[in-house]
Order: C-alpha cells, then structure tokens, then sequence
C-alpha cells in the first residue's frame, strides 16, 4: 500500500487514525513501516484477509440476529429490542471493517485509485461508525441492565414501566446520542478532552452497570422467595437468566475493548514513553478482539436463548435451502 492510503485508513494504522485521535510523532516511522521502536518493540502485521474474514462472519451472524427477532414475535419484548440493537451495534464494525478492508485490499492490488480527499472522507466515517458502535453498545448494555433490573425487583410493575412505547423511546435516545456524540469526537479528535469523555464514559457505564448487577445478585435470592410466595417463581428464573447472560456479554465486551480502553488512557498519560510505544505496536490485535466481540455476541445470544436459537436454525435452514 502507498503512504497516502496508510496516512487516512483508520483502524489498522492507528498512528494517523482519528479512531485514535492522537498523532504519535516519535511513533509513526516505525508503525508504518513496521519497524522496531526504541524498546525493540515491532508491530504485529496480521493479514488483511483475516480482517474481512472475521468482518464477514460477524455481519453474517448479527444479521441472523436482527431478522431472528424481528420474525419471531415471541422475541417482541423490550429486551430483545434492545439486543437486537447491541446487534446492530456491532454490525457497525462488521460493516466499518468489511469497507475498510476491501478499499485497502483493492488499492493494494492497484484495482481501485482513490484520491487523499476521498481516503480521509472515508476514514471519518469508518471512526464515527465504530465510535458510534462502542457508545451505543455501552448505552444498551446499561440500558438492558436497567431492564432487569426493573424485571426482577420490580416484576408486578413492569409492563407498566417498560413499556414498548418507552423502550423505543429509549432507544431512538440512544441511537441519536451516540450519532451526534461520535460525529463531534471525530469532528475535535485532536483535542485530548475527547479521549478523556470516551474513556470517563467507558468508566460510568461500567460502574453503574456492575452496580446494578452486584445489588441483583446479592438481593435476587430472598427476593426470589417473595416472588415465589406470589407464584411469580418461573418469570423470576427467566429474569435472573436474562442478567446471567448480559453479565456474560458485559464480561465479553470488557475483554474485547478494554485493551483499546487502556490504549486511550495511555494515549493521555503516556503518549511518548518507549513502553507505552510497545503497547501501541500491538493495535492490530486490539482491532482482532474489537471484531471477535461483534462475532461472539450473536453465539452468546444462541446460546443462552432457547427461542432465539430456534428461530435462528429456522432462518439458516430457510437460507440453505433457497441457496441449493
């Protein structure tokens, strides 16, 4: 690839990226040509390829996702409205890293001539997609943890709270808030300012919703004993199971981004440390977990959905069968 299309693309040179929105300039040489830095630290070159074959998969399966609940009218609860956005959530670096790498791939082939003007326009929505993907995911992730929060210690009310009215309300709120937040992250990227309100953000959602989940574990089982002393006990165990599984998601989604997380904290408290040079080298394999969130989520939801696995093999059975 020229230099020009390793200046503007994004998520895999993250020296120029505004993904990233600080410029390394004792970095950049080596990030690029992929050179050793001052603490013989090289970066990790992974194949394109590998890219948009996880890229691939990942938008395949949080499709399946979405069409599954919107067919399913057994999935028509607000807590499938809001996984069903956390899957379009991470449709957003499905699709973000499919363009991405096919732009690349065919301008390393010498199969498509794009300007520097183009490359740049191209790079500022690819990170307001994937900026967009990480706040909307935090917001819903809080969102759904409210939700059985409310399901749980409030079930005699909760049709009355949550209702499908409110749910959408919440996330039109949410879609609009992440857009418009995104779109000025990327617009005043180079002011450290918004690295601080990604990573204060990252922080808030995470402890409100660890909280939220610590006080349902603790108290879930004498509460437990009241809803049963009501005969609520099966709705109670559905509820519990719907916070187990967004517990796990919650986990997934902090292993998969938190590396990048700590690259933003680094990026504010030690841009240019020789060590924190050697942890920039790795921003490929920070991108790799990125993507393997979007891929495991849709296994997650199969998995723990018995409903939702069902209409899921309906759907692969459909597809295969309209294909032969």
């Amino acid at each position: 690839m020229n230099d020009t299309s390793q200046h503007y693309f994004s998520m895999k040179h993250m020296e120029h990226s505004s993904l990233t929105m600080y410029n390394v300039d004792n970095f950049t040489h080596n990030i690029t040509t992929g050179d050793q830095n001052t603490t013989g630290c090289a970066q990790i070159m992974i194949p394109q390829e590998l890219f948009l074959m996880l890229g691939l998969i990942s938008l395949v399966e949080n499709i399946l996702v979405v069409l599954a609940i919107i067919k399913n009218r057994n999935l028509h609860s607000p807590m499938y409205y809001f996984i069903c956005c956390l899957a379009v959530s991470d449709m957003l670096v499905s699709v973000s890293n499919v363009v991405e790498t096919m732009f690349m791939l065919l301008t390393e082939h010498g199969l498509l001539v794009v300007t520097p003007n183009m490359l740049r326009h191209l790079d500022n929505v690819i990170d307001i997609m994937i900026c967009s993907s990480v706040v909307s995911s935090l917001s819903f992730l809080s969102t759904i943890a409210a939700d059985r929060y409310i399901t749980i210690f409030y079930a005699l009310r909760y049709h009355s709270i949550m209702t499908t009215q409110r749910a959408v309300a919440i996330i039109v709120v949410v879609w609009l808030a992440s857009t418009t937040s995104s779109t000025l992250f990327i617009v005043y990227y180079r002011d450290n300012a918004v690295i601080a309100c990604l990573v204060t953000f990252f922080g808030i959602t995470l402890v409100f919703t660890a909280v939220l989940y610590l006080h349902m574990f603790l108290l879930a089982h004498v509460h437990s004993r009241r809803i049963m002393a009501l005969h609520k006990s099966r709705r109670q165990a559905t509820s519990m199971k719907g916070a187990i599984t967004l517990t796990i998601l919650l986990g997934v989604f902090i292993i998969c981004w938190g590396p990048f997380f700590l690259h933003l904290i680094l990026i504010l408290t030690c841009p240019k440390s020789p060590y924190c040079n050697c942890f920039f080298s790795h921003f490929n394999l920070f991108l790799i977990l990125i993507i393997c969130n979007s891929l495991i989520d849709p296994l997650i939801y199969a998995y723990r959905s018995q409903e939702l696995r069902k209409t899921l093999k309906e759907l692969v059975c459909c597809s295969w069968c309209f294909v032969m």
